[in-house]
Formats: structure tokens, C-alpha cells, sequence
């Protein structure tokens, strides 16, 4: 660990990974050495989405979050932010178990991109069927 408290966590949604580095701060993200509204651009419901276990638990304020995220879409990436980040806060105070519960931010979402299949197009989209 650093010089400053600083607590880890992974989150994870489909293929991508984030792992989250909480610090005592501000309330700034920072996500592979970017600001947060550099990294995912406009789109304002995605962040709402990462700082949501911030917002619940009130600690928006009250720590920085330094993330470095690999795999998957920019979607998936702040879904798997948002986990790590719920993960983390559970490390730094057992209370919060019950109020992220609640709002299913400490389940990992296992939903994965099933695998295209032999003799289809897709994972299960077949071609055109001709009778005649």
C-alpha cells in the first residue's frame, strides 16, 4: 500500500475489468489516467451509473477513485467501475453491505456473449430457411 489508506477492488462486467483504488480526496474519478467526463465522453446516464454507490453510501465527497479499466465497451467498463467501486466501499465500511444490497451493486452481473455456433450466422440466428 502507498503512503495515504488507500482500498483496493475488482469489479467486473462482461469482459471488461476494472480495478478500483479508492483514496481519501474530493470526490474525483479518474479512469486509466483520465478525468472520468474525458474518458466516457457525453454521456451523462453512465456516469450517474458509476457514481451511484457513491451517492447511496454519501461518499461522493470523500474519496477520489483511481480506476484502470481493460475489456469490453465503454458501457461495460463503468458497469464493472460500478462494481469495483461498490466492492471497495464495502472493504472500507462493512454498513454499507446492506444499502448496496439492496440495490444489487454488489452482484456481479454474469451475463456474457454466448458463442456463435457452427452452421448459423450467429449464436443462434440461422439462415434463411427455402421450403421450395
Amino acid at each position: 500500500m502507498a503512503d495515504s489508506k488507500e482500498i483496493m477492488a475488482t469489479g467486473r462486467r462482461k469482459c471488461a475489468i476494472a480495478v478500483v483504488k479508492l483514496v481519501k480526496g474530493k470526490g474525483r474519478i479518474f479512469v486509466n489516467g483520465k478525468k472520468l467526463a474525458d474518458y466516457i465522453g457525453n454521456m451523462p446516464s453512465v456516469e450517474m451509473m458509476i457514481y451511484r454507490p457513491l451517492v447511496l453510501t454519501e461518499n461522493q465527497d470523500k474519496y477520489d477513485v483511481r480506476v484502470k479499466a481493460v475489456g469490453g465497451g465503454i458501457v461495460a467498463q463503468a458497469a464493472a467501475i460500478r462494481h469495483g467501486i461498490s466492492r471497495a466501499l464495502l472493504k472500507s465500511n462493512e454498513e454499507y453491505k446492506n444499502v448496496l444490497k439492496a440495490e444489487g451493486l454488489l452482484t456481479r452481473d454474469a451475463r456474457v456473449k454466448e458463442r456463435k455456433k457452427y452452421g448459423r450466422k450467429r449464436a443462434r440466428k440461422r439462415f434463411q430457411f427455402s421450403k421450395r
